[in-house]
């Protein structure tokens, strides 16, 4: 396995709408992210940039990396650690403060919901967090807190006995 890996992507422009950038009200944030074999994501900034609401901005991008990337390590360590599981869903949340010009992420909060197969494996199933987050890539790129609230529920369990 190689220990260095790289990834290509581009990034289009393509909210010319005719005059450029000649004023900050003259142009739209409109982007496209290509990469190789697959189909571009449509962007924009935030809404409150003068985004499109109807595109993916940079900073839900990060908190889906995040989440994705916590999910995809933490099914591993499930697997590992003999835990079954069934359904995985994650509410994740990200909170920047925006300072004059620039700002930064305080933190990210993740919410999976797991489901699991069996009641003796809720503690390992709790317990492969742990490991998950010190697995993510991108949870170990970032500067700033990245948190996590997790629900272990048991497969045929009402939905109060989660754990």
């Amino acid at each position: 396995m190689k220990d260095v890996h790289e990834y290509q992507v581009g990034v289009e422009w393509v909210g010319n709408r005719g005059s450029g950038t000649s004023g900050y009200r003259d142009y739209g944030r409109e982007l496209l992210i290509h990469a190789a074999g697959k189909a571009a994501l449509e962007g924009s900034a935030d809404p409150t940039f003068r985004g499109n609401a109807e595109r993916w901005n940079p900073e839900e991008l990060l908190v889906a990396a995040l989440a994705q990337c916590h999910m995809l390590s933490y099914l591993h360590m499930a697997v590992r650690a003999g835990v079954v599981v069934t359904a995985y869903e994650d509410a994740a949340s990200g909170t920047m403060r925006q300072d004059g010009i620039g700002g930064a992420f305080e933190e990210v909060v993740l919410r999976p919901r797991v489901t699991v197969t069996d009641a003796e494996m809720v503690k390992p199933a709790r317990a492969a967090h742990a490991e998950a987050r010190a697995a993510c890539f991108i949870a170990n790129s970032v500067n700033f807190p990245v948190r996590h609230e997790p629900e272990i529920v048991v497969a045929g369990a009402a939905a109060s006995t989660a754990l």
